[in-house]
């Protein structure tokens, strides 16, 4: 048995991640100060963004997550810090699978929250898509606002994890945003808005001086939103010869899935159409490239993601509970998400 002992390799670590930052919003969508205090002055964002994230030393990427529908504060939290886990798992057992991540692959997550919660049913979702449009409604609602300047905040706070040699193309980490569900408006809306500030890399996306400040990629799990609301809603987050589009470099990857109750059922019946989260987005600026979600042992081709928007086809894997209300709305969180987030990351390299 001493023998035995002696053979057995330890099991690797795996890296604990940094807790997250939490930024929370009120109905309005303006930023709520700490420990359900009274909301911060607009004149006072900055000072706090300031206060409340410190990016962690090491950091190699940091994520923005947004929630949907139904989530409540907490709930939203542990739904990004797994995501992370399982993609920190991901890279640990196959490194080699990721070769731009050469250098580690370390993520921090700010996760934004907002209050979501509603009773079932098609009440409940037009209720929730009816706030989530004021929040962040141009003239009234605030949300873009604050996740613009946490953006931008963000952005000015990168700094070189390892040293100058380390990332070839870039001075600091790499920023994704994540979002879900309605989540997934805020953040082309604040994106729309963002600061500017330095330049990014990897993607075949020519860069653009007037827009230096750049987010290395955004991912959307079924998105809560009319198929054709990056040609309604999001007409300016590209390029145009009479605007410069939002500061994305990277691609615009949607998730969708059939099962999804919530913007099928539900969003057929309140909007009279389904939505992108259950059929992919419809009519778009410009042009799309569809494909399969894919499981955590098959690599992603380079060209199959280096499109402006991708449309990816979950249908094999978020089905969800046909008990549910909402089906496979809420049903991403798994590894092949992670993989995806995770292939993301490291073609931002």
């Amino acid at each position: 048995m001493t023998t035995l002992r002696k053979r057995l390799k330890p099991a690797p670590r795996t890296l604990r991640l940094t807790p997250p930052a939490e930024i929370d919003l009120d109905e309005q969508g303006h930023l709520k100060g700490p420990a359900g205090g009274p909301t911060v002055q607009v004149a006072r964002v900055p000072e706090h963004l300031a206060r409340r994230l410190v990016i962690p030393a090491g950091t190699t990427d940091i994520h923005v997550y947004v929630h949907g529908w139904q989530t409540p504060p907490a709930q939203a939290t542990r739904t990004a810090v797994r995501l992370l886990e399982q993609a920190v798992k991901l890279y640990e057992s196959a490194p080699d699978r990721y070769p731009g991540l050469k250098s580690g692959y370390r993520p921090w997550c700010v996760v934004v929250r907002w209050p979501s919660s509603s009773l079932p049913g098609k009440r409940g979702y037009e209720r929730i898509r009816d706030r989530a449009h004021a929040m962040s409604s141009d003239g009234q609602g605030h949300a873009p606002y604050i996740i613009g300047h946490l953006l931008g905040y963000l952005d000015s706070e990168r700094t070189d994890p390892l040293g100058p040699t380390v990332l070839a193309n870039r001075t600091g980490q790499y920023l994704h945003l994540m979002g879900h569900s309605f989540g997934g408006r805020f953040l082309c809306e604040a994106v729309q808005r963002a600061a500017e500030q330095p330049p990014v890399l990897g993607w075949s996306t020519p860069y653009d001086p007037r827009r230096p400040f750049t987010v290395d990629s955004m991912l959307i799990f079924q998105m809560a939103a009319p198929r054709d609301a990056f040609l309604r809603h999001f007409d300016t987050l590209f390029p145009t010869a009479t605007h410069p589009g939002a500061p994305v470099r990277g691609p615009i990857a949607l998730t969708h899935s059939r099962w999804d109750r919530a913007t099928g059922f539900w969003h057929l019946r309140a909007e009279k159409a389904p939505g992108i989260g259950h059929s992919g987005a419809g009519a778009a600026p410009v042009p799309q490239f569809s494909t399969r979600l894919l499981p955590t042992e098959t690599d992603y081709p380079r060209q199959v993601l280096d499109h402006r928007l991708v449309n990816i086809d979950a249908d094999w894997l978020y089905r969800g509970s046909r008990l549910h209300p909402s089906g496979a709305h809420s049903d991403f969180l798994r590894p092949e998400s992670a993989h995806l987030l995770l292939t993301l990351a490291e073609r931002s390299r």
